[in-house]
């Protein structure tokens, strides 16, 4: 069961790597979004996720059982998703301001700053 799991989660991997490596705006927000989701997913099966005893504390007890599911991992994810969805929204307000600027959400389309030219070719060098 856990080669599944990891062939899964390579699976999601390569896929927000694949939509990050696009030269679409938006493309690249979702490939962000999805290799956030595989990153959450290692972080839960690295924390023993075949266990089904909740981690808690029962009343008069000091320790967890020795069976429960490990709550670090749970806790890093639950920070994760809203680290990851702060950074997806504010992706997603750049794009759009991207968008409105320009017209297009192409990086091809993108080359202003080359037409500049080089800020330490002198003036008079410059074609």
């Amino acid at each position: 069961m856990s080669l599944v799991y990891a062939l899964a989660i390579a699976v999601i991997s390569a896929c927000g790597v694949y939509l990050m490596l696009s030269r679409h705006a938006v493309r690249i927000l979702f490939g962000v979004a999805v290799l956030s989701a595989a990153v959450n997913l290692v972080i839960l099966y690295a924390g023993r996720i075949v266990s089904t005893v909740p981690p808690v504390i029962p009343g008069g007890e000091t320790a967890l059982a020795v069976e429960a599911a490990n709550p670090l991992p749970q806790a890093l994810i639950l920070t994760a998703i809203v680290i990851g969805f702060a950074l997806v929204a504010f992706v997603a307000a750049l794009a759009l301001r991207l968008h409105r600027s320009t017209g297009t959400l192409d990086n091809r389309a993108l080359d202003d700053a080359e037409r500049l030219g080089s800020p330490f070719v002198p003036t008079e060098d410059r074609p």
